[in-house]
């Protein structure tokens, strides 16, 4: 499996909701594209995702604080992925994290119809 994606992303106000922490709609957006960034760099072509599944917030995440998403391929198989995104949040000038989310992905690799395809796990490999 690949190294997990890290991404970073500075929560701002236009991100929050009414209680000044991370909309969860937004929260899950985030949480999407980290998912979908480490299946492309796994299948090494298009994805989609299938399905989210059992996404867990565990603390808000208020405006002003960093929020760093990790991505990682759990399960590969013909076509499609299971990656999991876990999340911690804390003050930009501070080294404290704290686990904010937690959710899986199922992702599935496709071809230029929108169709499952195989993943290429080797060069050449795959959909044409």
């Amino acid at each position: 499996m690949p190294a997990p994606v890290q991404m970073v992303e500075m929560i701002f106000p236009e991100q929050a909701n009414h209680y000044g922490t991370l909309f969860g709609g937004h929260a899950l957006a985030l949480m999407a594209k980290a998912a979908f960034v480490a299946a492309t760099q796994h299948a090494r072509m298009a994805v989609v995702m299938a399905r989210s599944d059992r996404v867990d917030f565990a603390t808000p995440v208020r405006v002003g604080e960093l929020l760093e998403l990790t991505a990682r391929v759990t399960r590969s198989g013909r076509s499609s992925m299971t990656v999991e995104v876990a999340a911690t949040a804390g003050a930009l000038t501070e080294q404290a994290r704290r686990e904010v989310l937690r959710g899986r992905f199922e992702m599935v690799a496709v071809d230029g119809r929108g169709r499952p395809c195989p993943i290429a796990q080797e060069q050449g490999k795959g959909c044409e």
